[in-house]
């Protein structure tokens, strides 16, 4: 008896917000693995910003999920069956599984995980592309050194809670702005972070000054818009702002506001520069072993927030866009 595959296919470009008439749900056979391929039984989803970026048409850092295609998600699952020499029943794998209960195919991009050395969602967090992405966009792109003020937007989200702590290692003052005060209290108490912006409770300009009164050394941005703007009016000599995301924006039905205050950059010969985690495929190895051991000793935290059913997906995943999100989201297939 084939196995019953529940999927989401994308079948309308977004306007706004998504909506889940956006998306096809139905249930279909799986597929049989063909000579060279496996089937993988899906068991947790990673639900992240970016997956909004790739809904829309146009020229980015990946092409877009066409129309009628299986939405794409990065998850974690187990191999039920394989024609593949490389890869047998039980094995873990990690890679772009799709929002659906089986991945049939090639397993390009796959790689093995071993669900002994961490809890699955791990993977998806400070061990997969999230712990990646905070690792090289602040240590390659921001380049902290101690001493240095690193202030980080999205604070307690996914990325930018691995971030700080990272900053936190190598001897930097790091200020988190987050929203609401349980996020904020977490940054403190448990993150250690040494100061918070509580973005729905005050004006972030006058909690910059309150924080960081000798000026912002680093930006690790993953909001955009106002905050963006309200930063770039701090920034030291030579500061480095990492552009990671801009979650304010992605739904954005007008143009995507930019920043006023860029020509501090040009004041403090300062450089702005976007990051995408893809770039720095050849150097995950040697970062997740680093995280392992930051993980292992208790100096790197990470938090899941896990939603349980394949069949709310869409409605998970605007979680991310209202800041309901604590931690790293992630949907239990």
């Amino acid at each position: 008896m084939p196995h019953t595959n529940r999927r989401f296919l994308l079948t309308k470009r977004p306007v706004g917000a998504v909506r889940r008439d956006d998306f096809t749900y139905e249930q279909v056979p799986a597929s049989e693995p063909g000579e060279g391929q496996v089937l993988v039984k899906n068991l947790y989803l990673s639900l992240d910003p970016a997956m909004r970026g790739w809904m829309n048409e146009g020229k980015s850092y990946i092409p877009p999920v066409a129309l009628g295609q299986v939405m794409r998600a990065l998850g974690v699952g187990e191999v039920v069956s394989s024609k593949h020499p490389d890869y047998k029943p039980g094995d873990h794998v990690s890679g772009a599984l799709g929002v659906q209960d089986y991945f049939s195919g090639e397993p390009q991009g796959l790689h093995k995980i071993d669900p002994r050395l961490a809890p699955l969602p791990r993977y998806l967090s400070a061990l997969g592309m999230t712990g990646m992405t905070a690792y090289f966009a602040l240590l390659d792109v921001g380049q902290p050194k101690a001493g240095d003020t690193v202030v980080i937007s999205g604070a307690a989200g996914a990325v930018g809670s691995i971030a700080g702590q990272i900053a936190k290692l190598k001897g930097c003052r790091v200020v988190g702005i987050a929203g609401g005060a349980q996020k904020c209290q977490y940054l403190l108490d448990e993150l250690g972070f040494d100061g918070v912006i509580d973005y729905k409770a005050e004006d972030v300009l006058a909690g910059l000054k309150r924080e960081c009164p000798k000026g912002v050394d680093v930006y690790f941005d993953n909001v955009g818009g106002e905050i963006l703007d309200a930063v770039l009016s701090r920034l030291n000599f030579k500061a480095r702002v990492v552009i990671c995301g801009a979650i304010s924006q992605y739904n954005n039905k007008e143009a995507v506001k930019g920043p006023a205050n860029y020509l501090s950059l040009l004041v403090n010969r300062a450089r702005m520069e976007g990051f995408v985690v893809m770039d720095y495929v050849k150097e995950y190895g040697k970062a997740a072993q680093e995280m392992a051991g930051w993980l292992a000793s208790g100096k790197v935290k990470s938090k899941e927030d896990v939603v349980e059913g394949l069949e709310t997906f869409p409605e998970t995943l605007l979680k991310l866009f209202s800041g309901e999100n604590f931690g790293k989201l992630v949907l239990k297939v």
